[in-house]
């Protein structure tokens, strides 16, 4: 098969590197992919949002089949562009995607279904949310209502910081993604992460992980788009995972096809969980960064299989076959970031580093000049790696962490300090 997935950061790159071990996989190209994704894919100067665009260059390059990797293509109606050329993809429609591209979408749906998740209140008015906050109290969540690249969330501990979230969203720091507010109730617990790929009818568990989004060790400072992820999540049992397919997923699923815009492709429920009791943060349309980097780690070649099931109707008699071990990513990440940093310092050192099926360094920001590796974005690497428990894959993410020479980069050091 003839394979275009559409994205360029650490989420593609392992997308790529499993798909790629499948033997069903003849020709491999990401748009617009990145110097780590180089080395193992062609690479396609390609508006992945531009569904003309895409589908123009599967024809010009007899493309089998279409893996969308983010969420912008997904919200911009890719998916619909390729499946109406006839097309064969992975990813939902525009309208299944306003489940993360929407969240006040995504709090009618879950009412509709019943399923639990925090109470809320949508505004488009700056003072009308400003009362409703001073009302409620805090600690309280405030979130822009669209796509804001995984940012938009505050969570406020306190009055002061609920009411400087809503001068910033409605103050246009999300663009359009503000013009409303969804203003949530605190949900304590643990949050994990549960993946299932979905075909319409479907729906088949793929895996469950952690990730760890503020910026410094033992959970401290700004949120961030995740520092680093581990799988298996042991905060979601066996018990609870299938709690959360009976009470939250499949329901969900039933109202969207009740609606007539039946969903297919991967849905990741972002679950809080308090007393063996899980309740909806929120739907993301695509795989987690970095989660997908731990999930794809543990399935390896299978994951081009799970997903053409998913995409051709087929997940009913599609079995995911896991191996008893554990993978986890460090995320290492431009100095200065969530807040700005710089771009083109240069990383040394990966040569020949973790290229394997239990240790691998994906790339999320970068770009090649020459035969150097330059930094591009505010999260710049993922290392990865197995092992047969969550400590030796700890250890060996992390001695790789070590043999790289950035000195323009840092990362945490206690990526899965909650299971261990």
């Amino acid at each position: 098969m003839n394979i275009l997935i559409l994205g360029g950061g650490g989420r593609e790159h392992a997308l790529a590197w499993a798909i790629k071990q499948n033997p069903k996989c003849d020709r491999l190209i990401v748009a617009p992919g990145n110097a780590g994704i180089a080395a193992i894919a062609e690479c396609a100067a390609l508006n992945p949002e531009d569904g003309a665009e895409v589908v123009a260059f599967c024809e010009e390059n007899a493309i089998d089949f279409v893996v969308v990797g983010p969420e912008a293509p997904l919200a911009a109606g890719v998916a619909d562009a390729l499946r109406g050329a006839g097309i064969l993809c992975f990813g939902p429609s525009a309208e299944a995607a306003r489940l993360e591209s929407s969240k006040s979408f995504t709090k009618e749906v879950c009412d509709a279904a019943g399923a639990p998740t925090a109470g809320w209140a949508r505004f488009s008015d700056l003072e009308a949310a400003k009362a409703h906050v001073r009302a409620q109290g805090a600690p309280i969540v405030v979130k822009a209502d669209g796509l804001a690249a995984g940012k938009g969330v505050i969570v406020a501990m306190t009055l002061d910081e609920a009411l400087a979230g809503l001068d910033e969203i409605f103050g246009g720091a999300f663009g359009a993604a503000g013009a409303e507010v969804v203003i949530e109730e605190f949900m304590a617990g643990e949050e994990a992460s549960f993946f299932v790929l979905v075909d319409g009818e479907t729906v088949l568990p793929i895996g469950t992980a952690q990730d760890h989004k503020r910026v410094g060790d033992g959970d401290t400072g700004p949120n961030t788009g995740g520092m680093g992820a581990y799988s298996p999540a042991p905060v979601l049992s066996p018990e609870i995972a299938e709690q959360a397919l009976d009470r939250i997923v499949r329901p969900t699923m039933a109202e969207m096809a009740r609606r007539g815009t039946p969903y297919q492709g991967v849905l990741y429920a972002g679950l809080m969980i308090e007393n063996g009791v899980a309740r909806l943060v929120e739907y993301n349309v695509r795989f987690g960064d970095p989660e997908c980097q731990v999930l794809m780690m543990r399935l390896g070649a299978q994951a081009l299989d799970l997903l053409l099931a998913a995409a051709e109707g087929r997940l009913a008699e599609a079995r995911v076959n896991w191996a008893e071990d554990h993978a986890l990513t460090v995320v290492m990440a431009a100095r200065g970031y969530p807040g700005a940093y710089e771009k083109g310092s240069e990383i040394k050192g990966l040569d020949g580093l973790g290229e394997d099926s239990f240790a691998m360094v994906f790339h999320a920001g970068t770009r090649a000049d020459g035969a150097r590796i330059l930094a591009q974005g505010g999260r710049v690497l993922n290392v990865t790696a197995r092992g047969a428990t969550l400590a030796e894959a700890q250890a060996r993410a992390y001695a790789m962490v070590d043999a790289i020479d950035w000195p323009g980069g840092f990362c945490r050091r206690d990526i899965g300090w909650r299971a261990l």
